[in-house]
């Protein structure tokens, strides 16, 4: 089995999704360990001549910064650090997302800027290795000041506090360390902050969401041209003349990727009665380019925070300054996580509204997918189920960014509340996902309506893959296992 590297090589989005999924180990670099190694002795040299106080280091935190700590306390200030900022609540953060947070948090410690000791980095290997996954909850961060309470919860367990999920079972993580006979880590000055410091949860939430979004997109476009083919639509509107003069790079790879999909279709080539097809198949260039092109911007930017350090403050030992500032703060994600959440919306809004053409008794296609509408309801309610899920993520694309909530006394003014923008996103792309098979739910039952006409290989291939989990339906019959295998479809292509 391959073993990641980490180090300062740059890592891709995709590269994490390959450590994730391959179910990768990881190890630092020798040159990862010898700049945390570097960083921290300058950090406790410094600590010997250095006579003016340096934040969260000699001093409490936020509003208690003026408060200078004896040397004698330092390790306990960490300590206390983790303690009293682990206030996270709410459903818990599953462990797919927690793994990510591991994998991030290492990453960025991995670059000598945070002053952290050599075996409290490895302690999180060990943690991600043996799939010790911390108890972490979606609720507490404002993110601004890192992610404090879920990156305190994640950190616990390294003092042996808290609880991990383990095999299976949540325990203590006392527990644990015992069975694995590891000791606690002590903490060193800076150590506490540097955990806690940090935008891993909601980059960890950014990640996972940009590795679905990339994997809805391509789907959308697959299960979109069926529905065109079951519509009888057109493939004009999908010619590279009109596409590539608008130059839209993803407009013009929709537009492509469907004259890919629908080569050789006997159902696109015969000759169409109608002159027009409505804007959810006529625009699906148009909608679904722009939310590949959001993807990749919101890409760029996800690859930058993740190849950073983000606590603080940040220690520089070759250039002898330890800055206070606020590379913590998560409003440059915050952002394109709520633009994403919004390109997702509408990824799951157009599916909804070819769901709803299908059903409509147009184009030689029975009402409702059914050869007995009246007897049978048919495909009535699974639309139903698509405009509650749509409108639902409608409502979640309010900007979380736009809000800010004074903190710590007035000391941390302007906060990102990026942990909300990421903890939604991730429940957009889910509710896409669910839209999504909707409408293959109803794309296949419409396409076998036009036997014995075929489509082409791509979509035959699909829709027997399909057919070997969701049966025809010829009358009614209890619809919410089908709807929940067609997700489980999805969920493994």
């Amino acid at each position: 089995m391959e073993t990641h590297h980490i180090s300062a090589e740059w890592l891709t989005i995709d590269r994490v999704g390959r450590i994730l999924n391959e179910n990768m180990k990881i190890a630092l670099s020798d040159d990862a360990k010898k700049r945390i190694i570097a960083c921290r002795e300058y950090l406790d040299n410094k600590m010997e001549t250095q006579k003016e106080p340096i934040y969260g280091i000699t001093t409490g935190f936020g509003s208690l910064c003026n408060i200078s700590i004896g040397k004698d306390d330092l390790s306990q200030l960490q300590k206390n650090l983790v303690m009293s900022h682990s206030c996270g609540t709410g459903e818990r953060v599953p462990a797919e997302i927690v793994k990510l947070m591991l994998l991030l948090k290492i990453q960025s410690l991995s670059y000598g800027n945070s002053g952290v000791q050599l075996v409290t980095v490895e302690r999180l290997v060990d943690f991600f290795n043996n799939d010790i996954l911390p108890v972490v909850f979606q609720q507490g961060s404002l993110g601004a000041s890192g992610d404090l309470a879920p990156l305190a919860n994640m950190s616990l367990p390294l003092l042996g506090l808290g609880e991990v999920e383990y095999k299976g079972e949540t325990r203590p993580s006392a527990e644990v360390l015992a069975e694995m006979g590891w000791e606690p880590v002590t903490l060193m000055s800076k150590e506490g902050l540097a955990l806690l410091n940090g935008t891993q949860f909601m980059s960890a939430h950014g990640v996972w969401a940009l590795l679905k979004a990339s994997r809805l997109s391509r789907l959308a476009d697959e299960i979109g041209a069926m529905s065109l083919e079951a519509f009888d639509g057109r493939i004009e509107p999908f010619g590279p003349q009109v596409n590539e003069v608008r130059h839209h790079r993803g407009q013009i790879e929709t537009a492509a990727r469907f004259r890919e999909l629908l080569a050789g279709s006997e159902l696109i080539a015969r000759p169409k009665t109608h002159v027009q097809d409505p804007y959810s198949f006529r625009c699906i260039p148009q909608v679904h380019g722009a939310t590949k092109d959001t993807i990749a911007y919101v890409t760029r930017v996800m690859e930058d925070e993740i190849n950073s350090p983000t606590d603080n403050p940040t220690v520089f030992p070759d250039d002898d300054i330890i800055v206070s500032a606020g590379n913590f703060h998560g409003q440059p994600i915050a952002l394109p996580m709520d633009f994403l959440a919004v390109a997702l919306a509408e990824l799951g809004n157009i599916s909804e509204r070819r769901t709803y053409k299908l059903i409509s008794g147009t184009r030689g296609l029975p009402s409702f997918l059914v050869a007995k509408p009246g007897l049978n309801s048919g495909f009535m309610i699974p639309q139903y189920a698509a405009a509650s899920i749509v409108s639902q993520s409608k409502g979640l694309c309010w900007p979380a960014s736009c809000d800010s909530i004074p903190s710590s006394q007035g000391q941390e003014d302007h906060v990102s509340m990026g942990s909300n923008s990421a903890t939604k996103l991730c429940r957009v792309a889910d509710n896409t996902e669910r839209v999504l098979a909707i409408e293959l739910f109803n794309a296949a039952q419409a396409l076998d309506f036009r036997r014995p006409a075929r489509s082409s290989r791509p979509i035959e291939a699909m829709h027997e893959a399909y057919r070997r989990v969701v049966p025809f339906i010829d009358n009614d019959t209890v619809m919410y296992p089908l709807i929940e295998k067609s997700i489980q479809f999805l969920s493994q292509c």
